[in-house]
């Protein structure tokens, strides 16, 4: 049976040697942080992800210490800045529903980065603040708030923008419980927005949007289906789940506050890859 995942690590035989795949792991204080580049189409194919790259940095469940968070964030930062080209306006867009908890991830990280495409030479020259990146914030709502799929916001967004790449913030599916909320996965492949939950919509990518999209964001939920065998061990547990609990989701009991952390180390990871000179912790108490 296949996993629901949104995380390339997760990926069956990922960590076994392929052509076309390549991974490497380092360690970053009690991070890990994997790097999967899938780099032909066969292999794409084989594993079912897009081509390109895949960070994923697995941490300590988050804490209250800010100092901590800011750290891991300004790490995630550097690996973000990577992937991004090196001039131009970059539109940052928080993706899902911010009135459901799980979902709420990308509103609530976009929410918190800073805004600065208004700020005009001028203005910015006289504030000392010449050396911000122009950056557009958007947090397009979902399907059934709007009545718009995301790509035609988006799309209708970047028509007005014109940005040299897209930043998609989402709240993603894991396979294991142990990844809820202590999880980061970045590509520059795209998202398909809803995947991880079976709620497929229209993909965010290149090939959408002529521009590179980079997408980052924290696992918050898991499958019934994955969660049985996971307990179990057993991949017979899965009749037992099926066919009610097929399409059930499963979350921490404190995710609201998962949430929060997430959305903040991800905004100040955001912020830390667009502004490096200034705080990310400044940068998104600015922004709120």
């Amino acid at each position: 049976m296949q996993l629901r995942t949104d995380l390339a690590i997760e990926t069956p035989n990922i960590q076994t040697q392929q052509s076309g795949i390549s991974l490497f792991t380092s360690q970053y204080r009690k991070a890990r942080i994997s790097r999967i580049s899938v780099d032909t189409s066969q292999a794409a194919t084989q594993i079912g992800r897009p081509v390109g790259q895949y960070v994923t940095v697995e941490l300590p469940p988050l804490s209250d210490n800010e100092e901590e968070l800011e750290d891991y964030a300004i790490r995630i930062g550097g690996e973000l800045t990577l992937m991004l080209p090196e001039n131009g306006v970059i539109l940052v867009v928080g993706l899902g529903n911010d009135r459901i908890t799980p979902d709420a991830v990308g509103p609530q990280a976009a929410a918190r980065v800073l805004a600065t495409r208004h700020i005009r030479k001028e203005f910015a020259r006289s504030m000392g603040l010449d050396g911000l990146r122009p950056t557009a914030v958007a947090i397009p709502g979902v399907l059934g708030q709007t009545g718009m799929e995301t790509a035609e916001v988006v799309r209708g967004l970047c028509d007005t923008v014109k940005p040299t790449a897209i930043i998609a913030i989402d709240a993603l599916a894991a396979a294991q419980v142990s990844r809820l909320g202590c999880t980061v996965q970045l590509c520059d492949s795209g998202i398909s927005p809803g995947s991880g939950v079976g709620n497929d919509r229209q993909a965010l990518n290149r090939d959408t949007f002529g521009v590179p999209v980079i997408a980052i964001g924290v696992p918050t939920v898991v499958d019934a289906r994955s969660l049985a065998i996971e307990l179990t061990g057993d991949y017979e547990s899965e009749p037992a789940v099926t066919p009610n609990g097929c399409v059930m989701m499963v979350t921490p009991r404190e995710i609201d506050l998962v949430v929060r952390r997430a959305a903040q180390l991800i905004a100040m990871s955001v912020n830390y890859a667009l502004q490096p000179d200034f705080s990310p912790r400044e940068l998104m108490g600015a922004a709120l």
